[in-house]
């Protein structure tokens, strides 16, 4: 199922699909999908486990933390979701470092994360 991202400017946030930090996580998730099915099949249960995983968690937390009522949990859920940023990024730079991911493709990755985390 393909999921079509809103992106009228002026629309009002009513779910966590309308959070721009959710619909970069969203398509980060969607390329870190795709990259990894070129990587080798030994790294299936190693890095291609780990880093879907971990873009995964990236919007899970997001919209865990936008359907909770106080500013404390939306606060911590938000974090994690940060953190699962930072782990990613680790695991771009393992798999450029054993050569499983090309420079081109490391740069694409690594500098869309960002936008993930400006909540």
């Amino acid at each position: 199922m393909n999921y079509e991202l809103r992106t009228e400017r002026s629309a009002k946030i009513q779910t966590f699909t309308d959070l721009n930090a959710w619909k970069e996580a969203y398509k980060l998730t969607l390329m870190i999908y795709e990259i990894t099915k070129r990587f080798p099949k030994e790294e299936l249960f190693g890095l291609v486990s780990q880093m879907r995983r971990c873009s995964v968690s990236i919007t899970s937390n997001i919209a865990e933390g936008f359907s909770r009522q106080s500013y404390g949990e939306k606060v911590q859920f938000y974090s994690i979701a940060q953190g699962s940023v930072t782990e990613l990024q680790n695991q771009l730079l393992v798999a450029q470092g054993v050569s499983v991911l090309d420079e081109k493709d490391f740069c694409r990755y690594f500098s869309s994360q960002p936008k993930c985390i400006k909540f």
